[in-house]
């Protein structure tokens, strides 16, 4: 008797293991398509999500490592993560903007981290959504997942989600979404003041 996988999983080891791909390919640092490797077999839902793992070099974004730094590509949907001494290197899949004009681009940093935070939805999301609830409180329900990274930028986060089937797809009304345990890695590696790059 066979069983059959959790979707669920599958997706998200497909999807870490992208990751891996792209932290193998940072020496060359060349781009990668991920979509190459994906079982002929897998769910439709699995596809639609793969981005092209692209492995970047720090020194192309960034002037120096002072304090940590994020880079988030939008297009390949991954976060890479260097800490100041360079001794860490992470990549994350990640989720990201629905549509060009809710996605931010550019330099910011660090601001506030919040453990369990809450969420109240932006003026421009409750024009858009008005059956939405004008607050969350930290939990199960929260879009913001377990822990959140607050940026300078106004309403813009990089944070967990307990939707995982947001991760590695476009999902999001402008914040950068990842893995609860994901983000909660990123989160004691990452400081207020660590630099942050969107492209």
């Amino acid at each position: 008797m066979t069983t059959r996988s959790d979707p669920t999983l599958s997706r998200r080891a497909l999807l870490r293991a992208s990751a891996a791909f792209g932290v193998a390919a940072a020496l060359p640092a060349r781009a990668q398509d991920s979509t190459a490797f994906v079982d002929a077999d897998a769910p439709e839902i699995v596809k639609r999500n793969i981005a092209g793992f692209r492995a970047h070099r720090w020194q192309d974004h960034f002037d120096s490592l002072r304090g940590g730094a994020i880079l988030v590509d939008i297009r390949a949907r991954n976060l890479h993560f260097w800490s100041g001494d360079e001794s860490v290197f992470r990549i994350y899949p990640t989720s990201v903007p629905l549509s060009p004009d809710l996605t931010r681009l550019g330099r910011t940093e660090v601001v506030q981290k919040v453990v369990g935070p809450s969420w109240r939805p932006t003026p421009s999301m409750i024009k858009r959504n008005p059956e939405w609830p004008a607050y969350v409180p930290p939990g199960p329900d929260n879009p913001l997942g377990t822990h959140a990274l607050y940026l300078s930028w106004t309403y813009y986060r990089i944070h967990g989600t307990h939707d995982t089937r947001k991760i590695g797809r476009p999902s999001s009304n402008g914040c950068v979404g990842l893995y609860n345990e994901d983000i909660q890695e990123l989160f004691d590696l990452a400081k207020v003041g660590t630099q942050v790059v969107l492209i």
